[in-house]
């Protein structure tokens, strides 16, 4: 076995690590794949024979790589003003791809990655490294440019941030789509009573449209996301179930073409958040093939 081969092999080794890392400091799969791709590019120019420890290597390029992507979509002012919903990962309604199980492992929903999208860059990379991988402060330190003792006060601010807004939904996925299968019955039937039933009184809705569109909306109660589910109903859209983030779901089409992609947060039977991303740039981005769109 030639070196450019023996090397390739062991970066495979680790690419789907890699890619969780990468999607959960990102948000978007194909971010994600173009930081894993670059950490290829740069191992494949560097001395591999002295690297001591090649995972940790390659998750301090990756890491390094997200948080420079992070700080430049900050920057760009063609984003969207407002809360951003990610790109989601969508899988059949009946099960998950074993390829995306590796990627959504620990349950990275949705509406965990709406937080994260609201932390300061450094934060975000901090809190990922060390609470979802176990990465120890005096290695994160020198990717955030921080002291240890710095990067611990910012892993633990985006902590806070996470459990204060970030709920802790159904595990069940009989009792989310029986709350999914049900708000989409009243919408459809413009039950409004029906609607306010299956919803939390504080529920909270985020729709992206993108750029376009003037960016995201976030509303909040019951009685208002009620009322804006009955206008989406009166749209001519087909609707499908789908597994999103690995959680009960919708992918609305109009035409034959991609519209929405809903994300649900199903609490104690009720909804507690819907992610809605309807921004025609990013839903081109994402494979649903598999739903046959």
């Amino acid at each position: 076995m030639d070196e450019s081969t023996w090397l390739a092999e062991r970066f495979e080794e680790h690419r789907a690590r890699l890619r969780a890392v990468a999607y959960r400091m990102l948000g978007s799969v194909s971010e994600a794949d173009d930081a894993v791709q670059e950490a290829w590019l740069r191992l494949s120019r560097s001395d591999a024979a002295a690297i001591e420890n090649l995972g940790g290597w390659l998750t301090t390029v990756v890491a390094r790589i997200s948080l420079n992507t992070l700080r430049s979509r900050g920057s760009r002012r063609e984003e969207p003003i407002g809360v951003r919903v990610p790109e989601p990962v969508i899988d059949r309604a009946d099960g998950t791809d074993p390829e995306h199980e590796a990627l959504l492992a620990d349950s990275i929903g949705l509406a965990l990655l709406v937080v994260l999208e609201t932390l300061a860059p450094a934060e975000r990379i901090a809190f990922v490294l060390h609470d979802m991988f176990a990465m120890p402060f005096d290695e994160i330190a020198p990717i955030v440019d921080r002291s240890p003792d710095a990067a611990r006060q910012l892993a633990s601010r985006a902590r806070r941030r996470v459990q204060r807004t970030d709920p802790i939904p159904d595990a069940d996925l009989e009792i989310q789509w029986a709350a999914v299968d049900a708000f989409l019955a009243a919408a459809r039937q413009g039950d409004f009573d029906a609607l306010i039933a299956v919803l939390d009184p504080d529920v909270v809705l985020r729709a992206d449209q993108g750029v376009a569109a003037d960016g995201s909306r976030e509303v909040r109660g019951a009685q208002t996301v009620a009322g804006r589910a009955l206008a989406w109903s009166r749209v001519d859209l087909a609707v499908r179930r789908a597994l999103v983030n690995g959680a009960a779901g919708l992918v609305a089409t109009r035409a034959g073409q991609p519209f929405s992609v809903g994300a649900f947060t199903v609490k104690r039977g009720r909804i507690v958040e819907i992610d809605i991303l309807a921004d025609p740039e990013r839903l081109r981005r994402l494979d649903l093939t598999i739903l046959g769109i």
